[in-house]
C-alpha cells in the first residue's frame, strides 16, 4: 500500500479494523474530513480494488446510503479485528434489550476490562515462566532471572495511578484504537474506533462498553477508585479522535456517569 496517500491510507485503515460497513457519514466524523472529500478518497480506493461499496436496506425515505468496507485482501490485526467482532455483539444485545443501555453497557464494559487485565496478566506470567526454566537450564549457577529488556509485563498491581493509565493505553492499542497521550497519560486521544458505524449509529451503547472496559482494566491495576470512576470519554470530540479523560474534572464526570 504504498502507493496510497496518507489521507486514503487512513481511510482504508480505519475500514479494515471495522466488523461491518460504514457510511460516509460514520467516516468523515471520525476522520474529521468533509463528507465531499471522502467520497473522492473512497472512489480511489474502490478503483484500485482496496474497498467495496454496497446499498444499504432500503430507509423509509430517501435513497439507501452507499456503506464501504475494506476488501478481503486489505489486510488486517486478528486481535483488533477479534475484539471488534465481539463488541459489535455485545454492544447489539445491550441495545436490543436493556432498559437502561448506556449505564448496562458500562457495567458490562467494566466486566470485560477486568477479564482482558487477568488474561494478560495470566499470559505475562506462563511467559515468565518458560523463560526462568530456559534461563536456568541454559546458565547454571544463576543466582537469578535477567530479564529481557523492553519485555516488562503488566504489573498485577500498578506503582502508581500513572503506571496504571500507561499499561490501560498499552491494552487500547491492542485493541485496535491508536491512543496517543499526553506527557502523563492523563488526556488520550483514541485515532481508530474498532466498532465506527455502530458507535456513530449508538454511541451511548458502544461508546459506554468502552469506557467500561477502560474503568475495569483501572480497577484491576490498582487504581484510585475514585480517579477511575471520574474517567470520561468524549466521542468524536476532536478532529479525528475521541477524546479519553483519565484524570477528568467534575462537570465533565457528570456527563459520563
Amino acid at each position: 500500500m504504498a502507493h496510497l496517500s496518507t489521507a486514503r491510507a487512513r481511510i482504508l485503515d480505519v475500514l479494515i479494523d471495522q466488523p461491518e460497513p460504514c457510511t460516509v457519514a460514520a467516516l468523515s466524523e471520525l476522520i474529521g474530513q468533509h463528507p465531499n472529500t471522502i467520497r473522492e478518497h473512497l472512489d480511489i480506493l474502490i478503483y484500485d480494488r482496496l474497498v467495496l461499496r454496497s446499498r444499504s436496506g432500503a430507509p423509509a425515505r430517501g435513497r439507501p446510503a452507499w456503506l464501504y468496507c475494506a476488501a478481503p485482501d486489505a489486510g488486517t490485526e486478528p486481535a483488533s479485528r477479534e475484539y471488534a467482532a465481539l463488541a459489535s455483539a455485545l454492544a447489539g444485545q445491550i441495545a436490543r434489550t436493556s432498559r437502561h443501555p448506556h449505564a448496562d453497557a458500562i457495567e458490562a464494559g467494566r466486566m470485560w476490562g477486568r477479564d482482558l487485565v487477568r488474561r494478560s496478566r495470566t499470559s505475562t506470567d506462563q511467559s515468565s515462566e518458560t523463560g526462568a526454566s530456559e534461563t536456568g537450564a541454559s546458565e547454571t549457577g544463576a543466582s537469578e532471572t535477567v530479564p529481557k529488556k523492553g519485555a516488562a509485563p503488566r504489573s498485577a498491581s500498578a506503582s502508581s495511578d500513572e503506571a496504571a493509565r500507561r499499561e490501560v493505553i498499552d491494552l487500547l492499542e491492542e485493541l485496535g484504537f491508536a491512543p496517543t497521550a499526553d506527557a502523563r497519560a492523563r488526556v488520550v486521544k483514541l485515532h481508530r474506533c474498532p466498532l465506527l458505524e455502530a458507535a456513530h449509529q449508538q454511541p451511548e451503547v458502544v461508546c459506554g462498553v468502552h469506557l467500561g472496559i477502560v474503568r475495569g482494566a483501572l480497577e484491576e491495576l490498582g487504581n484510585d477508585p475514585e480517579r477511575t470512576e471520574s474517567t470520561a470519554l468524549q466521542p468524536f470530540s476532536e478532529p479525528g479522535a475521541c477524546r479519553l479523560d483519565l484524570l477528568p474534572g467534575r462537570e465533565m464526570t457528570k456527563v459520563n456517569r
